[in-house]
């Protein structure tokens, strides 16, 4: 990750190159001719059809016009063109567009602007240190190309918070990049800087994907999403069940806090690799709208790390998540619950001069229950829009257990509450509102009063 000049340069000269190469070929070009003539002929015998009042007849024709002018317009954007309607090997609708293209460049994204707001009223509201905020939290660039039906590159470049540079809190950074190779449906093979397969949100995180304008924070503090890391594996479905299996670089202990294990992520950069870690992950999918499944992450996080007494630091770290959602018409449930185990977090704390409440969890825990209504369905007024009243209720504790001679902060043991409404004109734009309460053990907590846009091509 890196926030100078130089990357932004990089980053656009390369996306310059990309958009070029997507232009349609000379190929597409006499596609496209022969196209416009079919029309122009279906035209005139609509146009024959509606003088001779032949009306009924009118309508098979002009929807076959309306089909190929959308195939003109596919093809005079090239290959970039495939819509982000449906989520392929794990990613997200957008994230997956390179699946769905012919062959050569893919092209798509995503982006959220995020306005939240601490309610004053309430005493304790001003803990936290928020202030009213309004971000354009991020703005994402999927670049992929597809060799042949076997051999895909996908990737993601993300711009946080607007901009990025050594004057600004924004970052440029890439979120993944790998090789592919589909052997079959049962093996295909993945390496380079992956999303690592845990929980309901590190790899489907698109903005319309999920309600609340927020991700849960269950899957920011105890899974650290958005986590990526180098490496390789496996994926396949077989019999209704997806699976995937990588080897990654391991986390980083000297990032842990009290808070949580989110700046233990290495994010591909540099990566240590002293200690590697195993994810994987099984879903059933054998019934419609059902997903039902789990993950694990096992491994070392030491990376090298030198104990105050002597010897290097292990930090075995060990990662468990069960997740279930279930659609049906315009019902939509959620729940997942995770729990990470941590080895020598006394010789890690000592590691990091960390005394008291400030130290590590041993054990950290969490789960969230989530439902959502599309009333324009019961009303049958939907069409692509829906209107989705929800609430989701969540508990987190970082440090559930903590080692003989350290102390647990119970400010760091929350429970929150999210009433909201997400309204989608159609399938890839979001329009999300909500309300949430947040109290912990020591008495204390926030309100947050939170809107975002989001949208994905």
């Amino acid at each position: 990750m890196t926030k100078n000049k130089g990357t932004k340069n990089w980053i656009g000269r390369s996306a310059l190159v990309l958009l070029l190469l997507a232009l349609p070929a000379s190929g597409a070009e006499d596609r496209v001719g022969e196209l416009e003539k079919e029309i122009a002929q279906l035209k005139a015998e609509v146009a024959a059809l509606k003088e001779a009042g032949s009306s009924p007849a009118t309508a098979e024709l002009e929807r076959k016009i309306e089909v190929l002018a959308q195939e003109i317009e596919q093809l005079k954007l090239g290959e970039a063109a495939p819509q982000a309607s449906e989520s392929v090997n794990g990613l997200g609708p957008a994230a997956s567009k390179v699946y769905h293209s012919r062959s050569g460049v893919s092209i798509g994204g995503y982006g959220e602007m995020v306005y939240q707001a601490p309610d004053s009223s309430r005493d304790d509201g001003s803990a936290s240190g928020e202030k009213k905020e309004l971000d354009f939290l991020r703005g994402v660039f999927y670049i992929g190309y597809k060799f042949s039906p076997k051999w895909v590159f996908n990737s993601e470049i993300e711009f946080e918070h607007a901009k990025a540079g050594e004057e600004s809190e924004g970052e440029a950074a890439v979120e993944f990049a790998y090789l592919e190779y589909f052997w079959r449906p049962e093996l295909g093979f993945r390496a380079g800087l992956l999303l690592l397969p845990v929980g309901l949100i590190n790899e489907l995180h698109e903005p319309p994907v999920y309600l609340g304008a927020r991700r849960p924070d269950v899957e920011r503090v105890i899974l650290p999403t958005t986590w990526r890391e180098n490496g390789a594996g496996v994926f396949g479905s077989a019999g209704g069940f997806d699976y995937r299996a990588y080897v990654v670089a391991g986390l980083k202990a000297e990032g842990f806090s009290a808070e949580g294990l989110r700046e233990g992520r290495q994010e591909g950069s540099e990566s240590l690799a002293e200690d590697l870690a195993f994810v994987g992950r099984l879903d059933y999918r054998g019934l419609p709208g059902l997903l039902a499944g789990g993950s694990l992450y096992l491994g070392k996080s030491g990376q090298g790390l030198e104990a105050a007494s002597g010897g290097k630091i292990g930090a075995r770290t060990q990662i468990f998540e069960g997740h279930l959602e279930w659609k049906y018409r315009g019902l939509q449930l959620r729940a997942l619950a995770a729990r990470a185990e941590l080895g020598d977090v006394a010789r890690l704390n000592q590691a990091l001069e960390l005394e008291g409440p400030d130290s590590i969890g041993k054990r950290l825990e969490g789960y969230y229950l989530e439902a959502g209504y599309d009333v324009l369905s019961r009303l049958g007024r939907g069409g692509e829009q829906q209107l989705i009243p929800f609430v989701r209720y969540e508990a987190v504790d970082t440090q559930a257990a903590v080692p003989s001679g350290f102390a647990r902060n119970p400010e760091n043991d929350v429970e929150s509450l999210t009433l909201g409404l997400s309204y989608k004109p159609f399938e890839r734009v979001v329009i999300k509102a909500d309300y949430q309460n947040y109290d912990n053990g020591a008495g204390s907590g926030l309100d947050r009063f939170n809107v975002a846009l989001g949208y994905t091509f």
